[in-house]
């Protein structure tokens, strides 16, 4: 990781109470429709920003605690947000399109 700081949304799942941290301004796929993803269990993947906001709730600090430091030992500066804005989103697609166009 660099020293850019990495938006963060800690949102805790309703069925197992387990935190995710959504990182919505990065992509996870060449279209940048889903955005990079982290959990415990499972670490990196991609996430569909809103599906997940529709099935969890959002996480208080101390929940997102544990996963907050985790991130923070691999190396990331989390600047941890409420909620993505749509220009957060089109950061994301924006992206996408560069590393797309990139490896054209």
């Amino acid at each position: 990781m660099d020293n850019q700081t990495t938006l963060v949304v800690f949102r805790r799942w309703r069925a197992t109470d387990d935190v995710i941290a959504l990182f919505p301004a990065e992509p996870s796929d060449i279209n940048g429709w889903y955005c990079l993803s982290y959990e415990h269990v499972g670490q990196h993947s991609g996430a569909d920003y809103f599906g997940v906001v529709q099935a969890t709730r959002p996480a208080t600090e101390e929940e997102a605690a544990p996963l907050a430091e985790e991130l923070t030992r691999i190396g990331y500066k989390l600047n941890t947000i409420k909620r993505a804005s749509q220009s957060v989103h089109e950061r994301r697609r924006a992206t996408a399109r560069a590393l797309r166009t990139a490896h054209v």
